[in-house]
Order: C-alpha cells, then structure tokens, then sequence
C-alpha cells in the first residue's frame, strides 16, 4: 500500500516568472528562497509521485465542457500552455496507474470526477513546480478543480474531496509506493477586474490561522462566507482545502506569508505534517 509522506502548499501567479523584477530585490530574494526552502522540504519525503492539485484557466477546458474536478491519468504532460509564460516548454511525466486508481477509488466514494489523457499543464502548476526545483523531479498526478467559472464546487465538498484523496493513496498498490500532495492556488487576488493588484492581506492571514487552527467547521464557515471579499482568484483556496482534509487532522505549518501588490497576490506557502519519514 502506498504512504502518504508529505503535503504542501504554496500561492502560483504567472508574475512571478514574468516580472520578477517589479518588486524589491530584498522581496523577491526571500519569496523564491522560500519555494526552494518548499521544494528542499518535499523532496526530503522522497516522493515518488507528487499529486499537484491546481485548477485550469480556461485553457483545457472552456464553457462547453467545464468539470467540477478532472484527474489526469496520462503518462505525461506537456508544458506551459500559455506562449507568453517565461517558462521552458517541457514535457512533465505522469503517474497513469496512481491516477487511474484515484479515479476509480472517486467513483466508487460517490465522487464523479471528469479524467483526461490530454492535459497540457498551465502555470498554475508549472510555476510553483519551476520556483520550488521540482518541475521534472517527480511523477505528477494531476487533480484540477474548477475554481473559475460558477457555479464552482463548495467549501464543503473540496475538504471531502481531500479525505478520499487520502484514503485512495493509502490503498494503492502500485508503483508509487510514496506519495506527496502540492497544493497550488490563491490566495487573495483578484484578475481583469477594477480590483486588481488589491491583496486583502487580513482575509489570508486569518485563513491561515483557521488552517492552523485546525476547526475545520470554523475553516469551511469563513471560506465560504468571505472568499469574495478577497478577489476572484482567492476561489483558488479550494485547493488549500483538498490538501487540509487529505491531511486528516495534521497539524499546519504556516512557512511564508507576504502581500505583494505589485504581483497580485497574496504569496503563502505551508505543510502539514503527516507521514514518519517527514
């Protein structure tokens, strides 16, 4: 059966590739060492698949076929889907039998997620890969939630979500005997709106808090109740929450926080303590 050895989180814009250079050099320096401080930690778990859940932008899938959740089940992934990142065009290997067995284990924990053999990965998953050292590292098993177009999946469910995700890896007997989760997402900002560039700094650190806290009821409340004062793309945080109810009660350790307007977003990264080789 595989372990579950480690899972993590971290805050993805595009920005950060593209204009490294519009905020101070003291700022940028802390923020990148910090996801290579995340990816030094991951790698430490010694992970032979790493399930990134993100969501797409619009990019793989548009208003004609839009799932509340898609696992990638293919061999390997292309990326950056997008011309304009400043990102190298790689091709990522995937892990189809561990996504493969996900989707069944989904299926069979009345889940009814959408799968893909054709996903060409975006910056939501390639940037925090790039910055952390890990794009290539690993296999991927991809876990994408729609946090774009309403109607979007609740609170609620997406911390559900996680707990099957955990006790589908723990029953897994295949290749991947060890087995890390990378959240990716959030946490406040808001795109092509007249708020943007606006972080609601006071929104993430008390979401932070919540996770730390540990009450998943008071979490669930708050995120639900306040995600809109934060920006359009603080609906990302729903992969915070996968990650939080995979950890089953693990405790989480904030690592970075910092509002950085000049890139839209509220930077946060963090772990929850789970496995015994952490």
């Amino acid at each position: 059966m595989a372990e579950l050895v480690g899972i993590f989180a971290a805050s993805h814009t595009p920005v950060m590739l593209n204009f490294p250079d519009a905020i101070p050099d003291a700022d940028r320096e802390t923020i990148f060492a910090s996801f290579q401080s995340l990816g030094d930690a991951l790698r430490r778990t010694e992970p032979d698949t790493v399930v990134v859940i993100s969501d797409d932008h619009v990019h793989n899938f548009f208003l004609d076929n839009f799932p509340a959740f898609c696992i990638g089940a293919a061999a390997s992934y292309a990326t950056p889907v997008e011309h304009w990142l400043k990102a190298d065009r790689q091709v990522l290997a995937g892990d189809g039998e561990l996504g493969a067995h996900l989707l069944g284990e989904a299926l069979r924990g009345g889940f009814d997620p959408s799968f893909s053999m054709e996903l060409t990965l975006d910056h939501g998953v390639l940037t925090p890969l790039h910055l952390a050292g890990l794009a290539g590292a690993t296999r991927l098993v991809p876990l994408l939630i729609n946090c774009v177009q309403p109607p979007l999946p609740t609170m609620a469910r997406c911390l559900q979500w996680g707990r099957l995700l955990r006790e589908a890896i723990a029953s897994f007997a295949g290749p991947a005997g060890r087995v890390a989760i990378l959240a990716t997402g959030g946490i406040s900002h808001d795109i092509a709106t007249p708020r943007m560039g606006a972080v609601n700094e006071g929104f993430d650190r008390e979401f932070l808090r919540l996770l730390q806290a540990g009450d998943e009821a008071a979490l669930v409340r708050y995120a639900t109740d306040h995600v809109n004062e934060a920006g359009n793309g603080a609906e990302e945080i729903r992969t915070w929450l996968v990650a939080h109810g995979a950890a089953g009660g693990g405790r989480f350790e904030p690592l970075f926080y910092k509002a950085v307007a000049n890139w839209y977003t509220g930077i946060g990264l963090g772990r929850w303590h789970v496995g015994n080789r952490e």
